[in-house]
């Protein structure tokens, strides 16, 4: 739906976040929120204050929407990418940030930048979300026909899905070092899994609750129909 994307689409705490990782022994996570930052100054800030999660790095990142409703990924980027941009502006930005740019689920039904992700420095060739498998399959070939540096994904949005997928990165766990090991092809993917059928319907009653009076609003202004389905979408909320 693009800018039309209902507004909230998660509620996994940033605690949660620290613990799953520490229980998980990951080493280091970057925070994709949907464009915005704000989500990783504050996990800084929580793990700052809590010594169990010290040895976790964290790092910043950004999942930017484009002027046609894409994804893309920004990894390691310090000033925050306004959405609605081009795909070219986005990635001009990010390198200017000394950044690394990552075609997330490339070829999934919504969302994806398909032939386009040949522009970024990565492209997700496995997402937990692509329960369909073949937009995977279509990926990692896509990634093999042009040559491109291959990651998974977890995307996500609720906390058992958390480290479902995992990178492994050839490099010191330091920022720089990171971005560095990335954009050289350093990285390789060392799990992938798929969301499970409850996981996946617990994160649409999430989002579809947490949205109803954006939803709601939507239909009105969309849909001919609009009272009568506004009057269903609001019971049945």
């Amino acid at each position: 739906m693009g800018e039309d994307e209902a507004p909230y689409d998660c509620n996994v705490s940033i605690r949660e976040q620290l613990e799953r990782s520490y229980n998980l022994g990951l080493d280091a996570i970057f925070v994709t929120n949907h464009n915005t930052l704000d989500g990783y100054e504050q996990l800084l800030h929580y793990k700052k204050d809590h010594k169990k999660f010290q040895n976790i790095a964290v790092y910043p990142a950004e999942e930017i929407t484009t002027d046609t409703g894409a994804h893309v990924l920004a990894y390691g980027i310090h000033h925050e990418i306004p959405s609605g941009l081009s795909l070219d502006e986005i990635i001009d930005e990010v390198r200017k940030q000394g950044g690394v740019s990552s075609a997330p689920h490339p070829f999934s039904l919504l969302d994806a930048l398909r032939d386009s992700a040949k522009k970024c420095d990565m492209v997700e060739v496995f997402n937990s979300n692509n329960v369909d498998i073949l937009s995977n399959i279509r990926a990692t070939q896509f990634a093999v026909d042009n040559n491109m540096i291959q990651v998974s994904g977890s995307d996500s949005h609720v906390l058992s899905t958390l480290g479902r997928c995992v990178n492994m990165i050839e490099s010191e766990n330091n920022l720089d070092s990171i971005l560095q090991s990335m954009k050289h092809g350093k990285i390789e993917i060392l799990q992938t899994g798929y969301a499970l059928q409850n996981e996946t319907l617990d994160h649409l009653k999430y989002k579809i609750h947490n949205s109803k009076d954006y939803l709601i609003e939507y239909i009105a202004e969309h849909y001919p129909q609009r009272k009568m389905a506004t009057d269903v979408s609001s019971k049945d909320l």
